[in-house]
């Protein structure tokens, strides 16, 4: 897996197809054209400094103001202590309000917004439908319209694309932290009660599930041209299916890997990836999460009742719990 993410030869985007022919010649494709995460070349670096440096320059504190605030508003508003599928509407909204929060959305504006990233996430999908392509497309005028008036941009740039791809990046992946580390809590032992008497312990919860039970499973890489990758020759065009959850179940990483020791130490986690496009959202994803596990937890949703009647999003990559009839 090192090998691969390091790898010169590999890509994110198979070179005959930088956008996906689905999405050509719309304000989605253009969107995922100039995303960091899907790009490489010359203008890959300059493109992720500037996302990390913007990431890294949120005050946590600020993120957590933001993250709780948001998760208690949602709590009100879906009560999800009286239905289990409004726990999964609510781990789905919350990185969109906190993230659109952040970026400077009125409060009036995310319930749109949290609509918007849903339909122009699923038109990404491989398995996507021809009407999920066209709602996406749509929702990808929507928050193009909405991302250059908020940040004052003329045109559909670089910082637009990637400010929206900090909607459809986190929304899958956090909303799956928050329902992965609920069902934690409702099956590893005595974690549960340690959280409502340890401080931090669920910081900790949250950072070992990222490990042994994460949103994100794999992800794939394509051979720009003949190389050695990993030991093997390899031709141009080929795929590579990396996939990090198995990385994280190393015993070479992780000794013990199969134990949940939310308290492990040297604890390696590949799930946000490594590399030039490794994800430099973890540590807010953390935060978010964490603000939505602790208001669930306040509202009265009790974890071990939804780890009893749990099933998943169907998914090539990634792992989502679904509660009720979601």
């Amino acid at each position: 897996m090192r090998a691969v993410l390091t790898s010169p030869f590999c890509r994110v985007r198979p070179a005959a197809e930088p956008v996906p022919r689905s999405l050509v010649g719309s304000s989605a494709g253009e969107i995922f054209r100039q995303l960091v995460r899907m790009t490489d070349g010359p203008g890959h670096l300059p493109a992720k400094l500037e996302v990390s440096g913007h990431l890294s320059s949120r005050s946590p504190a600020r993120v957590a103001e933001h993250a709780t605030a948001a998760a208690r508003r949602l709590a009100q508003e879906l009560a999800p202590d009286r239905h289990p599928g409004r726990i999964t509407d609510f781990a789905f909204h919350l990185p969109v309000y906190v993230i659109g929060q952040l970026m400077g959305c009125a409060r009036e504006q995310l319930p749109d917004l949290a609509t918007w990233t849903a339909d122009f996430v699923r038109c990404l999908a491989p398995a996507s439908t021809p009407e999920q392509v066209e709602q996406g497309k749509v929702a990808a005028e929507r928050l193009d319209e909405t991302l250059k008036i908020l940040l004052g941009r003329p045109t559909l740039d670089t910082v637009v694309a990637n400010r929206i791809g900090y909607l459809s990046q986190s929304y899958e992946a956090t909303a799956g932290l928050i329902a992965n580390t609920l069902i934690a809590l409702g099956r590893q032992g005595d974690a549960l009660d340690r959280v409502g008497s340890e401080r931090g312990y669920l910081t900790a919860v949250i950072r070992e599930v990222a490990r042994y039970d994460p949103p994100v499973q794999n992800t794939r890489r394509f051979l720009a041209g003949p190389g050695n990758v990993a030991g093997p020759e390899m031709a141009a065009g080929d795929a590579v299916l990396v996939v990090l959850a198995a990385a994280n179940r190393d015993p070479v990483a992780n000794p013990d890997p199969d134990r949940f020791d939310p308290l492990r130490r040297e604890r390696v986690t590949f799930t946000f990836g490594l590399g030039p496009h490794a994800c430099p959202g973890e540590t807010i994803a953390t935060i978010i999460a964490q603000a939505g596990v602790e208001e669930l937890l306040a509202a009265g949703v009790d974890p071990r009742l939804l780890a009893e009647t749990v099933r998943y999003r169907p998914s090539a990559n990634t792992r989502i719990p679904l509660f009720g009839t979601a």
